[in-house]
């Protein structure tokens, strides 16, 4: 799911929550209006101190009732009729919930008024407040922001109709980028060259082979693969079901980490990665003077690794080898030599089998480096990386591009999310676990991601660090 799209997820409830604030600040206003005390004079037994937070509790409440509505699914296709649908229907049982207490609590006219005026008040502001939304996103879109690139492959007239839909209807965010009545070699390497977000497949059935090469190369490239059928529906346990110009349209998802799923772990990994910078600032100072006094400047090591969707970025770590063996552009000339050196040790000294190396005893490490890295302590920058949004606290191994690239087909899965500080690889043997162990472990978290499990494996961690289990 693309950011544009994660961003009016995330705006979307405290658009609603202030929204409903307002309502009930706009009720409680009411009330003291000349034309309402004509009526009746305020005889109020709820203060202001009193109203105010209350009605905060209440819009809590109110917000939740709004979510299991499902009025913050991440749909990107959801029509603005169906959400001011759901939001009456959502306000009306919160209405109905508060009313039920008020009348059999005996409450006086004004309490009651209150919960109606507030009721309707709360539709006409929140849906007004999801239109500007709606309004936003359109306004954006026909201008070619936060579009999809899309591929659409099949020769029937409901690939037609979709591809017309898309060109017509910008506002839906489609940015159609590929036309195909099949799927081949030649038509892989075309979409390959346009990098797409997705890959819309319509009626599988009528090709089913060619369709089963499409999935498989749209998750080796961390395509989004939807389909017109419900054929393949047993192919993957994380579908989304949606319409597209009136037609049902299945997405397959590689990962929960999806909507409101990626959002909450977003959330988790700064206040994490920012609380645990705090926390460690002394281990970092300590380990910064001891490796510049053993072996000087610089202190931390940027190694380039390979991240979610296959994007490069350099991974931030303490400095555990000599200066002259360090590799990568940040030693210059000096990088490439060391490159060459860890290339020879790799063919003498590697210990693992697969894409992926281990040097044993590497005579690169310096006596200090010996150190942290056994205890993981030269992996405590990498909480930068989280907190700029390069890695997670929780995810597969990040590894380099030379390794990225022998990986078979079937194993870049793990490149579909961020990679991880610490994962479910790395509690369950570290570098004792062969290549097809790790991918194993790392594609069985990322289908059955969960918060409770990234506490888990955090809580695991340091257990794990202090046992020596599988060190580096």
């Amino acid at each position: 799911m693309k950011k544009f799209e994660l961003t009016f997820t995330f705006l979307q409830l405290p658009v609603d929550y202030a929204m409903l604030i307002l309502a009930g600040f706009a009720a409680y206003a009411l009330r003291f209006t000349e034309f309402m005390q004509s009526i009746r004079p305020v005889v109020f037994d709820l203060p202001w101190q009193r109203y105010w937070p209350l009605l905060l509790a209440v819009t809590g409440g109110w917000i939740l009732i709004y979510a299991f509505s499902g009025l913050y699914t991440a749909d990107p296709n959801r029509k603005l009729a169906d959400s001011l649908r759901r939001l009456v229907m959502a306000s009306s049982t919160g209405f109905a919930a508060i009313a039920i207490y008020v009348f059999f609590s005996l409450q006086k006219f004004d309490s009651r008024f209150l919960v109606l005026a507030g009721y309707v008040l709360a539709i006409i502001f929140t849906g007004a407040g999801r239109i500007i939304i709606y309004g936003l996103k359109y306004f954006l879109r026909k201008r070619g922001i936060g579009l999809r690139n899309t591929v659409i492959i099949g020769k029937e007239a409901v690939a037609e109709k979709i591809k017309n839909t898309f060109f017509v209807q910008k506002g839906l965010g489609y940015n159609v980028v590929g036309f195909y009545e099949h799927f081949d070699e030649e038509t892989a390497k075309i979409i390959l060259e346009k990098l797409p977000d997705e890959i819309i497949f319509t009626d599988p059935k009528a090709n089913e082979e060619s369709a089963l090469r499409a999935i498989e190369f749209a998750n080796e490239h961390n395509i989004a693969f939807k389909y017109s059928a419900d054929l393949f529906a047993t192919l993957s346990t994380n579908m989304a079901v949606s319409a597209i110009a009136g037609i049902p349209i299945v997405e397959m998802r590689r990962t929960r980490l999806y909507g409101w799923g990626r959002i909450i772990k977003r959330i988790f990994d700064i206040c994490g990665s920012f609380i645990l910078l705090i926390l460690f600032s002394p281990a970092f100072l300590a380990v910064a003077i001891i490796i510049f006094v053993e072996t000087g400047l610089p202190v931390i090591y940027k190694n380039e690794r390979v991240g979610q969707n296959g994007k490069k970025f350099f991974v931030y770590k303490f400095r555990s080898m000599r200066q002259k063996y360090c590799t990568g552009s940040q030693f210059g000339t000096a990088g490439e030599e060391a490159l060459k050196i860890e290339e020879d040790l790799i063919k003498v000294k590697n210990s693992r089998v697969g894409p992926i190396y281990k040097i044993k005893d590497d005579p690169r490490v310096t006596r200090f480096g010996k150190f942290i890295r056994r205890s993981s302590l030269d992996e405590l920058p990498q909480f930068w990386n989280v907190f700029k949004g390069e890695m997670s606290l929780v995810g597969p191994r990040p590894h380099q591009p030379r390794e990225v690239e022998k990986y078979p087909k079937q194993n870049k899965i793990v490149l579909a999310i961020k990679p991880g500080v610490t994962g479910m690889a790395q509690i369950s043997g570290r570098s004792d676990l062969n290549f097809e162990e790790e991918m194993k472990l790392d594609t069985f978290y990322i289908e059955h991601w969960s918060l409770f499990a990234d506490l888990i494996i955090l809580i695991k961690t340091p257990f794990i660090v202090l046992k020596g289990k599988g060190v580096k």
